[in-house]
């Protein structure tokens, strides 16, 4: 019983000293402070806010002129395209498609880090009969799609090395 409570407690302290860090745990983010500017109507820029409020170091400021970064998500689009179709021309399977582009400026607009889209997909089976059903489990996997795109963000900033020094470092000649 001692013999395996030691290895759990070293196993402990391995995965710590090595860094290791849930997935859903979001780290400190290389800015104190960030604007985000979304296209409107879309609720992807309120979560990208809330989860570096929640979940980082960094303040989200309304001003661009108060942050060290700005994040620009220029597009949000939900796709959908038929995968698989029956033997009497009825569709059986949709592929769900959400795509994300964004990038990091600086207040004066020069590119700190280029993102890539970011594409994810999820497949929809579907029957004729239970159409109200699908239509809930659609919507859905549109947001679970939308919270791991947020959740990618997120991780792609706290991977950016600041190329500006903090506004709390001061830096004498």
């Amino acid at each position: 019983m001692l013999s395996i409570r030691v290895f759990l407690v070293s196993l402990l302290l391995l995965l710590t000293a090595c860094g290791f860090q849930l997935r859903g745990q979001i780290p400190n983010l290389p800015f104190d402070t960030i604007h985000v500017v979304a296209p409107p109507g879309h609720s992807i820029g309120i979560d990208v806010e809330r989860a570096i409020s929640v979940g980082t170091n960094a303040k989200v400021v309304r001003k661009p002129e108060n942050a060290q970064a700005i994040l620009q998500i220029i597009s949000a689009v939900n796709e959908k395209k038929i995968l698989s179709l029956s033997g009497g021309g009825r569709v059986r399977e949709f592929q769900l498609g959400y795509r994300v582009s964004a990038r990091l400026v600086d207040p004066q607009g020069n590119e700190i880090a280029p993102f890539e889209e970011i594409n994810l997909t999820r497949v929809l089976p579907f029957l004729d009969a239970q159409v109200l059903a699908k239509a809930a489990e659609e919507e859905m996997l549109y947001k679970d799609m939308q919270v791991d795109a947020v959740q990618q963000i997120v991780r792609r900033i706290a991977a950016v090395r600041a190329k500006q020094p903090s506004l709390n470092d001061e830096h004498h000649p």
